[in-house]
């Protein structure tokens, strides 16, 4: 019999997702015979301990006795049980300063990690994530920052409704005035956040016209790399040589500052690809773009303006390209109006705890349970019995603190 034990958040600020709703894990019992599935008593889940007991689901105080040990963001390091197998994501794979200590206990307390960044299919995409919601949410969140910069309207934000269906609600209530709205990237944030936008019956035009035509109404579009970046010897863009070696690439991406009031930023960056624009050039006079929903949330990554991330209950700030500081939200119409969460799926927990577990079950459980042929847990494996595995083996300078 495998124990699989779903751990109660203890991250700050508190996650109120879960990895596999109620009615999953009852699913997850009746799929596979031999496991038995029990959930840490939490008073901060969106589901309710009694949610789960409802659904024959044993709800304990103590994982110890778990073979596996599923969970969403990182696990504060004095609760990591040694010698257990762990899900969750541990911002670790880039060499995450602030997560090195993390690391080294999973590896020092022999630990079993699989990162749910790392699940991939044999073709290199990812079999599970949130970024849909992080998405869906994030583009919300520009349009309510839009409202709040221009008093134009008054919507209730996404974490105070009950779910997507209760966020639809807010719709109706939006009326934009013939603004332009560009998304970057083409992966499921993108998606995410263009159904919002679709949604809200914004038209959705090309690049091109983005940049030349005349609209009586708001138009977003979608930017993908050969959009905003181009070869330093004017040659043709070719997308697996740029995401090999971006560094042959400049960007381009000021022909569409000039024009776009709201930026909603979806694209993965490298930090070895060039910057969307610079800082210096936000002064010239004909930058525009006064809103940015950065989903990605990078820290002095492609945006110069996030010099920092957002909380949800402070979702924006402003950012003062002058003196390159950060200052309160809507104080001067000088200011770039950032939007920057870094747990964005968070606001609508219930949706997208279900679709994280759906995926789960449908995409993860099978390998890991039954034999690994595809080799999708093994390749996803980054720490085992005390060591990094061979994919992994980089970050051994990392985890050393060199």
């Amino acid at each position: 019999m495998t124990k699989i034990g779903l751990i109660k958040e203890g991250k700050i600020p508190i996650d109120h997702r879960v990895p596999v709703t109620p009615f999953q894990a009852k699913t997850i019992q009746s799929n596979f015979p031999n496991v038995k599935v029990v959930a840490q008593s939490s008073d901060i889940r969106c589901f309710t301990d009694d949610d789960y007991r409802r659904e024959g689901i044993e709800i304990v105080d103590s994982l110890e006795d778990c073979d596996i040990i599923f969970g969403v963001k990182e696990v504060p390091i004095d609760a990591l049980i040694p010698a257990k197998t762990y899900f969750f994501f541990s911002h670790t794979i880039k060499k995450q300063e602030y997560n090195r200590d993390l690391l080294r206990n999973v590896l020092e307390k022999k630990i079993r990690l699989i990162d749910y960044e790392t699940l991939t299919d044999s073709n290199g995409n990812r079999i599970i994530a949130f970024g849909r919601w992080a998405g869906i949410v994030g583009a919300y969140n520009g349009i309510w920052a839009f409202g709040k910069r221009y008093h134009l309207f008054d919507i209730r934000r996404a974490y105070e409704c009950f779910d997507l269906l209760d966020l639809k609600n807010e719709f109706g209530k939006i009326v934009l005035p013939p603004i332009r709205i560009a998304v970057t990237g083409g992966g499921r944030v993108a998606k995410g956040a263009m159904e919002v936008l679709h949604r809200l019956n914004i038209k959705k035009v090309t690049p091109h016209n983005f940049l030349t035509g005349d609209f009586d109404g708001p138009v977003f579009t979608q930017l993908n790399s050969r959009d905003y970046y181009k070869k330093k010897n004017g040659g043709e863009f070719n997308r697996q040589e740029f995401h090999k070696s971006p560094e042959l690439y400049e960007g381009d991406f000021l022909k569409y500052t000039k024009i776009t009031d709201l930026l909603v930023a979806c694209a993965y960056w490298d930090p070895r690809a060039p910057v969307l624009f610079h800082r210096e050039e936000i002064l010239n006079g004909d930058f525009k773009t006064n809103i940015i929903a950065d989903i990605t949330c990078d820290i002095d990554g492609s945006i110069p303006s996030t010099k920092k991330s957002c909380t949800i209950e402070d979702p924006i700030y402003d950012y003062n390209p002058g003196e390159d500081t950060v200052e309160p939200p809507l104080t001067n119409e000088a200011n770039i109006t950032v939007m920057a969460i870094d747990n964005l799926p968070c606001e609508l927990p219930r949706d997208a705890s279900e679709s994280f577990g759906e995926e789960l079950i449908n995409n993860v459980l099978p390998h890991l349970l039954n034999e690994d042929e595809e080799q999708i847990i093994h390749r996803a494996t980054i720490t085992d019995d005390g060591g990094l595995t061979q994919d992994y083996a980089y970050l051994q300078g990392f985890a050393d603190g060199k």
